[in-house]
């Protein structure tokens, strides 16, 4: 039975290479038919070797048994298919970035990060996604689930960080970007966040081929709007969802007809009020009864709060800091 890279299934086939690889895994060279630029295939592919990256606890390697040749796979490479891989270095001692060619292929599991679950060496596996290019002999592939989030810096944006870090999930986490942006980063990250970057950085190549090599998030989380929500929504996988809970740019959320026909993505709203009129008591009381489980077992601690003395001075500050940007946390009265 052939699964995709997020499932598992006995394999049958010898396991001597299989084992070996596992102890001597560094060193491997990778084969693979490469273009640097769009083109005729004939003209643009090349064959090209590098080192194999080394594992991480949160990578698999495996080995190609056989990768079809598609129509798409040549348009693709011509320049003319929608989906293009992005164009990234290989291997450090070559600059040239280039793209492997193929999408489908099915693969066998020679080596797992510590922290890999659900899958196993021996495994038989086929592609979640396309777009990792596999024509060539082995790839390292990244597993787990990603969100996706703006004003990862806010009540909610920690709150996101803590919960998708106790469920098992990642997270890339955008804000604005700012003088302190270091500083910010190493407090979002001490939560558990597991990439920040900034808006302004969103629709560079550089963040693309970055997001495609750790994986493609499946759930957007946007309470931004504007020119940087549409931009992050680029970043989400086929038949990810994008869910909008907020417009603090107060600029409307933008879509290219590109993510809905070609990636299926799902768009949708959230608002508390309505969730809480559309759920039981019971159910309201499970969530918080879930966030409180989190709490005393200290996987999520309360987001950055800044308390406000209960006199009309302090109070009136606040509100009009709650409409500025750049705030220092959650303003909480204090009776």
């Amino acid at each position: 039975m052939v699964v995709s890279l997020y499932a598992r299934s006995p394999f049958t086939l010898s396991r001597h290479y299989l084992r070996a690889y596992t102890t001597a895994r560094s060193g491997h060279t990778v084969d693979a038919l490469v273009y640097s630029q769009y083109g005729k295939p004939s003209e643009v592919l090349k064959w090209h070797s590098y080192p194999l990256p080394a594992l991480t606890p949160d990578t698999v390697h495996v080995k190609f048994v056989a990768s079809p040749i598609n129509p798409a796979d040549v348009n693709q490479v011509q320049g003319a298919y929608p989906l293009k891989p992005p164009f990234q270095q290989l291997a450090e001692t070559d600059d040239t970035k280039y793209a492997v060619g193929g999408n489908e292929g099915v693969a066998q599991v020679i080596a797992t990060g510590d922290n890999v679950k659900g899958l196993k060496v021996g495994d038989q596996v086929i592609m979640a996604q396309a777009g990792y290019g596999t024509w060539r002999t082995v790839l390292i592939m990244p597993l787990g689930d990603y969100v996706i989030q703006n004003g990862a810096n806010s009540a909610v944006g920690q709150s996101v960080i803590q919960i998708a870090k106790a469920w098992g999930l990642k997270t890339i986490n955008v804000v604005r970007d700012r003088p302190d942006i270091d500083s910010l980063r190493q407090e979002l990250e001490r939560l558990g966040a597991t990439h920040v970057i900034t808006d302004n950085a969103l629709g560079s190549h550089e963040t693309k081929t970055m997001i495609k090599g750790w994986g493609q998030p499946k759930l957007g989380l946007n309470c931004v709007g504007g020119k940087s929500a549409t931009e992050m929504a680029r970043h989400l996988s086929a038949n990810g969802e994008y869910i909008t809970y907020g417009a603090m740019a107060k600029a409307p959320l933008a879509l290219p007809a590109s993510l809905l026909i070609f990636k299926n993505l799902a768009f949708r709203g959230f608002w508390m009020s309505r969730w809480t009129d559309t759920h039981s008591v019971e159910e309201r009381t499970t969530m918080i009864n879930d966030l409180i489980a989190l709490m005393e077992s200290g996987d999520f601690v309360e987001p950055k709060c800044v308390k406000v003395d209960w006199n009309e001075q302090a109070v009136k500050s606040a509100v009009e800091q709650g409409i500025q940007g750049y705030g220092l946390g959650k303003q909480v009265i204090q009776f």
